[in-house]
């Protein structure tokens, strides 16, 4: 196994080129459609569905009304709503469903991927493309990353999640004390 320190600084390379890899304009798109919508539902399976959660808090500290689709708490979505998906594959059964259910009641779909042929970017309003490995390209020749099956995408989602906030906090004029205030004091 190689060195920590350069693993580290492999993964760390990795990540930053993905998320450099990022659209600006695509970047631009997603903060206006967050801005304008009434609602935000965010949705993801697995590991990219922990930086859907994660994204989706934010989201909250930023005062949007923005939830987690599955969480008992979810409202319905409907016109002026927006479903953020993420399919780093191009696909997942359930993201597919809830696009077409999102789209029939009215909403918007935005969907973060890594393949924009998918099924589910094809399907959705506005694509956020983070180009990384994931678990549709992790093996043989296709596989280039340092990291496991799809972590390069996660990785990566983490950190354009955290710039797309700092650009949503800036687009929308939220302070950073108000930010905090908003967080969970049951802890």
């Amino acid at each position: 196994m190689s060195d920590l320190k350069d693993l580290a600084a492999r993964a760390s390379a990795e990540i930053r080129d993905a998320v450099a890899g990022v659209d600006p304009a695509a970047m631009a798109g997603l903060v206006e459609d967050l801005a304008a919508a009434s609602r935000v539902v965010c949705f993801g399976v697995g590991r990219e569905g922990l930086m859907m959660r994660a994204l989706a808090m934010r989201l909250y500290h930023l005062g949007l009304d923005a939830h987690v689709a599955g969480d008992m708490s979810c409202p319905p979505v409907g016109p002026g709503d927006l479903l953020l998906v993420s399919a780093g594959p191009g696909a997942f059964s359930t993201v597919n469903g809830l696009i077409g259910v999102a789209k029939a009641a009215g909403a918007r779909v935005a969907c973060v991927t890594a393949q924009p042929q998918g099924r589910a970017p094809q399907a959705a309003d506005r694509v956020f493309l983070i180009p990384a490995q994931t678990m549709a390209n992790d093996r043989g020749t296709a596989a280039t990353s340092v990291l496991p099956m799809g972590s390069l995408y996660e990785g990566a989602q983490y950190l354009a999640f955290e710039l797309l906030v700092l650009a949503l906090r800036d687009r929308l004029k939220v302070a950073p004390d108000a930010m905090r205030a908003r967080h969970t004091n049951l802890e």
